[in-house]
């Protein structure tokens, strides 16, 4: 697969502070990645890099394939965590001055600022200042301005700050087609329940270290705890639980009763595995309710942070 930023052996130290030690990432093209942290480990570092708002002390940063240079400016849509529009400015004279920065001639720029406009249903803001709109309001307009020119990179730096739930869906569903259209997105936040909705790929960085990195779905594997829930029919509860646990070496099991059904929480070790289990309980009980838990992103975010401290 082709990557459309490739960050090589990357650097960045503020005197003697170490923000980013030897940090490499690939973000694959037409992919959603998440770049992942706690405050202060790094991620607002390599992204002003990537913007070059800073320079790396050492490493190369690669965009679609060329050494990054300033020209691929135009190529990278940026939404910052701290908005940066002009509050006195109106709306429409900001967005076309902003969007012909980006190298967009300004009939071009008016005509997809109206189909923006009208997409997101804001066509009657376009005289107002930016300082009569609510948080909200102002980024919808800093969204669209991001992503006006079409870049092959877009980097949205917690994009859900300041939405109310509606505005955050609508926001969430633009990425994702955006994404489909063929955009390549890093996605930096906090909020885990968006990443699992929304990334591809996930990069943690911890203390200026890349900690862990590539596709979601692997990693969740790569943190499985081999522990299911488990529903169960029987006519005798502790008779069958005393027969479980002299069978299968039950690491941390919790029982509780819902209507006539037996719940349980088992972690298998010493190789025993979900087939065994079913197996044998197939002969003693009537399975309702068997489902191996994964991992959530933040429940990997806590461990492998608190595993690298």
């Amino acid at each position: 697969m082709k990557n459309i930023l490739t960050v090589e052996n990357v650097c960045k130290n503020y005197g003697s502070f170490t923000a980013l030690n030897n940090i490499s990432i690939t973000v694959p093209q037409g992919s959603v990645f998440g770049l992942l942290g706690p405050n202060g480990a790094g991620k607002t570092s390599l992204i002003r890099i990537i913007n070059q708002i800073t320079l790396p002390d050492k490493g190369t940063v690669f965009i679609d394939g060329e050494k990054l240079q300033q020209r691929h400016i135009q190529d990278i849509g940026y939404l910052p965590e701290e908005r940066g529009l002009y509050k006195s400015m109106k709306v429409g004279e900001q967005v076309l001055y902003l969007a012909q920065l980006k190298g967009m001639s300004k009939s071009e720029a008016k005509k997809k600022l109206l189909y923006w406009f009208e997409k997101f249903e804001i066509t009657d803001w376009w005289n107002k200042k930016i300082q009569e709109l609510s948080k909200g309001m102002a980024q919808k307009v800093q969204f669209i301005v991001t992503v006006l020119h079409t870049p092959k990179l877009l980097i949205f730096d917690e994009p859900f700050s300041g939405f109310d739930p509606i505005n955050a869906n609508l926001i969430k569903d633009e990425i994702l087609k955006l994404r489909d259209e063929g955009a390549s997105i890093i996605f930096s936040t906090h909020r885990m329940e968006s990443v699992e909705e929304l990334c591809d790929y996930i990069a943690l960085i911890d203390k200026s270290n890349k900690i862990l990195d590539g596709k979601l779905g692997d990693i969740k594997q790569q943190f499985k705890t081999n522990q299911f829930e488990i529903g169960l029919l029987c006519n005798d509860k502790t008779a069958l639980l005393n027969q479980i646990k002299s069978h299968f070496n039950l690491e941390d099991h919790k029982e509780a009763t819902f209507n006539a059904d037996l719940r349980m929480l088992a972690t298998l070790k010493n190789g025993e595995t979900s087939t065994d289990l079913i197996q044998f309980l197939n002969n003693k009980a009537q399975i309702t309710h068997f489902t191996e838990i994964i991992p959530s992103a933040n429940d990997i975010f806590i461990k492998a942070v608190a595993n690298n401290g």
